[in-house]
């Protein structure tokens, strides 16, 4: 099989893998179409290992495609299925072993290239907003770099719960679409410098990080929550100023990351998003913007479009 690859040098390139074998509780999955995260930039510069048990130098964190082989101990899976899934690694390829405990069904309305891009983004939105904030309606939410891939889906989940919506965007000219995904009503879209005078907020997700991450705890109301998920900027070391508001609020701030969890971790998560989310999307509730899509040998220019500016949801390696 075909599989983008990391370099002993952290370069990307193209190469041919043998391909995978399904274990006793796996299943092989014929890939069709995998999503590209900031994770695996991270990953190709040596920053984000996988996980033990998946493959080190083959990035790709969500993968969509049809079930090719079962394995001994599978009950409820077929061959032809078609799925979905949150993974350690190893998704930018032609095929990959999966655990069969964290496939989610892929409703048949959905294209593969939408199905790719809904796994990590939708797990780490319904995990944090939901599972972890809880987020209530009438909340309101902040979620800074709104126009990516985590985002959109942010954005989104925070709607459906009923929660009023600030989505945090830098180029303006992504306002109006930004907008539009969550049908203009209950969302104002600004840009960063906007944040502080719509606040304060009872949930602020951060997903870009910086110094201004830590001083969005100003922003936060009483028992708010500041929800770290994203850093794409260092945070500054230096000790918070902010800790006096922090605890006259009695709010919280809470940093989450999903692919170090372990293996019934991520079940109980592809379990949840199966059953709360999956239905949502198969009745058009939320959506799966695709800003483009790449066949697997122009992986070079799906990663120059990840690094680059002005995306709207999410890049898509299509591996067909």
């Amino acid at each position: 099989m075909r599989a983008v690859t990391i370099g002993s040098d952290k370069t990307l390139g193209l190469q041919v893998r043998p391909d995978p074998v399904a274990g006793p509780n796996d299943v092989v999955v014929r890939v069709r179409a995998a999503g590209l995260n900031a994770a695996d930039l991270q990953q190709a510069a040596g920053h984000y290992q996988a996980p033990a048990g998946w493959p080190a130098d083959v990035p790709g964190l969500e993968v969509a495609g049809e079930v090719e082989q079962v394995g001994a101990a599978v009950t409820g899976v077929a061959r032809g299925d078609r799925v979905m899934a949150l993974i350690g690694g190893g998704g930018q390829a032609e095929r990959v072993a999966v655990p069969a405990d964290l496939l989610v069904p892929v409703p048949e309305t959905l294209s593969w290239a939408e199905a790719a891009g809904f796994p990590e983004a939708f797990s780490t939105a319904w995990d944090a907003l939901v599972s972890q904030a809880g987020v209530r309606a009438g909340d309101r939410v902040l979620v800074t770099g709104a126009a990516g891939g985590v985002g959109t889906a942010m954005l989104q989940i925070a709607a459906v719960s009923g929660a009023h919506v600030v989505a945090s965007v830098r180029r303006t000219e992504l306002h109006e679409p930004v907008k539009a995904l969550l049908g203009g009503t209950n969302v104002d879209v600004i840009t960063p410098d906007g944040e502080k005078e719509h606040g304060p907020y009872n949930i602020i997700v951060d997903l870009v990080g910086g110094e201004a991450c830590l001083d969005r705890v100003m922003m936060l109301a009483r028992q708010g929550t500041l929800m770290v998920v994203g850093l794409l900027a260092p945070v500054p070391t230096t000790a918070p100023w902010w800790l006096g508001h922090l605890l006259l609020q009695r709010c919280r701030v809470i940093g989450t990351t999903i692919r170090g969890r372990t293996n019934a971790e991520k079940a109980t998560l592809a379990r949840d998003i199966a059953g709360a989310v999956v239905p949502l999307l198969a009745a058009g509730r939320v959506r799966v913007p695709v800003d483009s899509t790449f066949p697997l040998e122009k992986w070079a220019e799906a990663y120059e479009r990840l690094r680059g500016p002005g995306k709207l949801g999410k890049i898509v390696l299509a591996a067909d």
